[in-house]
């Protein structure tokens, strides 16, 4: 997706700043004794809940597939929970903007997870933003939570440090299933979300670059890309589309429909949990598994 981001308005800086007076610089600790953790998104928040356990009360601002991170207009109460916040939480590289300047107003000082930061990655113009789907990086802000939740709370700095060994763990596991997918298979992504796991399973992106980077830029796709992409699929040069389901277009709807057509296997990836998913294991294990599945040989 286009990094759109939009904030809110004066209004909303307004009610940010009365919170913060309200609050304080600093959060109280919460009476039932868990700590307060604020995530931009589900998938995140998701992340902190394997990692804190019964110990954490995670809340998550993007926490259903019709909220878009990149135009979302932040909350009033969105704001009063950063500003109550014990630990925060998000992927950065303006991808979720709103929350950077949500904590710029209200969180400032507090502990913070960036998941970008954390991950070693430079910041370039093509940079994959999506890197919920980069399984070594999701890995390094799990640790990274462990590591302040205990600090907040030290005595309970072992379990969560055992909780993020246990989830690290688990994410081996999901790329060594990944490692499994034949070598020399191709596949038409309709935006660039999975990319990172595409990597991982050393799976090749035919898509053509002028049609993806018009895709993430918002902008209209270059005819002659649109062509190319829809002969990848009609020749069958592609094994697989990998479509982003939160994205629906007409443009998407007729690659699908041409990939029906020609008998490519169709696979859905999605930017937030599905409903009734809170587990992030769970959610990608079952994204690889489909994929693996598509990929496979005949």
């Amino acid at each position: 997706m286009t990094v759109r981001s939009r904030w809110a308005g004066v209004a909303v800086l307004a009610m940010a700043a009365l919170t913060a007076a309200a609050c304080g610089s600093g959060a109280a600790a919460p009476a039932d004794g868990k700590i307060k953790v604020v995530a931009s998104t589900d998938v995140w928040g998701s992340v902190v809940k394997a990692v804190g356990g019964d110990a954490v009360n995670v809340t998550s601002i993007i926490d259903d597939p019709t909220k878009d991170p990149h135009d979302y207009e932040i909350k009033p109460t969105d704001t009063a929970a950063v500003a109550g916040a014990q630990l925060l939480v998000s992927n950065g590289i303006g991808y979720d903007d709103f929350f950077a300047k949500t904590v710029s107003t209200v969180g400032a000082g507090k502990p913070s997870v960036v998941a970008f930061d954390v991950s070693g990655k430079q910041k370039a113009a093509d940079t994959n933003e999506h890197v919920f789907y980069d399984l070594p990086t999701v890995k390094k802000v799990a640790d990274k939570v462990a590591e302040d939740l205990g600090g907040i709370d030290a005595s309970r700095k072992a379990a969560f440090d055992a909780n993020a060994k246990a989830f690290d763990a688990k994410l081996d596991d999901v790329l060594a299933q990944i490692a499994k997918i034949p070598a020399g298979r191709k596949v038409v992504v309709t935006e660039p979300v999975a990319n990172y796991l595409l990597t991982a399973g050393n799976v090749a992106d035919a898509t053509p670059k002028q049609f993806e980077e018009a895709v993430e830029a918002g902008t209209d796709i270059p005819v002659a890309a649109v062509a190319a992409t829809n002969a990848l699929i009609q020749n069958r040069q592609v094994d697989a589309l990998v479509n982003n389901a939160q994205t629906e277009t007409d443009l998407t709807n007729q690659l699908k429909a041409k990939a029906a057509t020609a008998g490519i296997p169709l696979v859905d990836v999605t930017e937030t949990l599905p409903a009734g998913t809170t587990d992030y294991v769970g959610w990608i294990g079952k994204e690889v598994d489909a994929l693996s599945k598509a990929l496979a040989k005949q």
